[in-house]
């Protein structure tokens, strides 16, 4: 499957938009991180908000961080994106029990629960921008709109959507992010809103196989659309031997020594992509003797 980020802009000027299709990203964290469906709905939708919000930044070497500290059964979901929107994540309790709101309907708000949304933008600068909204309602779109209102101040419609299959593979992801820019007269509020509207939800319309630029002419079907950028994303995590191997140097020589003494292979696992990274007692002493 590929994915594919999408940004366009209203030929009026007031209004600006980014859809994707993620169904490759998301299918890839569920086998990595074996989701049930519940948890692959709910980290599927933060992994497709983050690739959105990261590609948006364009920003050389940046990144943005979602994070979701909720007091439901899932735990800490965890998205990082690129300034491409190549995106990266974790969920602290991938297996947990189906939760449903009716039959068919997963409840990803329930396994939230009530929490914390952090928004963490690394732009390259001595500082990131860190914002934090209370949780809407867990669902994860809700809560990004009320980000983007509460902590930027931008009017933003956000839909998030993740299909998942009777196999528990992933059938379809994406969604889209629009916002309104400085001027924006009341009718053009009007006429997204009445678009949303018609539109229905965005599952549905990724199940029928809308590409995202077809999700944003249906969404945004009373507008003459100016399509800017495609991107192809991944799911795609930095981890190497050397960046391991540099946070164990950053341990010290005393807790370097302790592991030596130990006698044991000491096993680092990266937490986005599950790979095992295995350190022998002679490995350790041979970055003991760099240091």
């Amino acid at each position: 499957m590929s994915d594919k980020i999408v940004r366009a802009m209203t030929k009026d000027g007031y209004v600006k938009a980014t859809a994707i299709t993620s169904a490759g990203i998301v299918e890839w964290a569920r086998q990595i991180h074996k989701t049930l469906p519940t948890a692959t709905a709910a980290l599927g939708r933060l992994l497709t908000a983050a690739s959105m919000m990261g590609n948006m930044q364009k920003v050389e070497d940046g990144s943005l961080t979602l994070q979701i500290k909720g007091d439901g059964p899932l735990g800490t979901l965890l998205a990082v994106s690129d300034a491409v929107g190549n995106v990266r994540g974790y969920v602290t309790n991938p297996q947990i029990s189906l939760l449903e709101k009716y039959r068919g309907k997963l409840d990803v708000g329930a396994a939230v629960g009530h929490g914390m949304l952090t928004v963490i933008r690394d732009l390259q600068m001595k500082e990131p921008y860190v914002g934090s909204v209370e949780l809407v309602s867990g669902e994860i779109a809700e809560d990004i709109t009320a980000y983007f209102v509460q902590s930027e101040q931008v009017p933003t419609a956000c839909a998030l959507g993740v299909l998942v299959d009777v196999d528990q593979s992933v059938k379809a992801a994406g969604g889209y992010l629009i916002q309104l820019l400085p001027g924006a007269p009341d009718e053009v509020i009007d006429k997204i809103e009445a678009g949303i509207q018609a539109a229905g939800a965005v599952t549905p319309l990724l199940e029928q196989g809308r590409s995202p630029e077809q999700l944003l002419e249906t969404v945004l079907r009373d507008f003459e659309l100016e399509l800017l950028e495609t991107t192809p994303v991944e799911y795609r995590c930095y981890c190497s031997l050397d960046r391991v191997t540099s946070t164990l140097i950053s341990l010290g020589k005393k807790e370097l020594q302790e592991i030596v003494d130990d006698g044991e292979t000491i096993h680092i696992g990266c937490q986005f992509c599950d790979t095992d990274y295995a350190f022998t007692t002679e490995q350790i002493q041979d970055i003991l003797k760099k240091l």
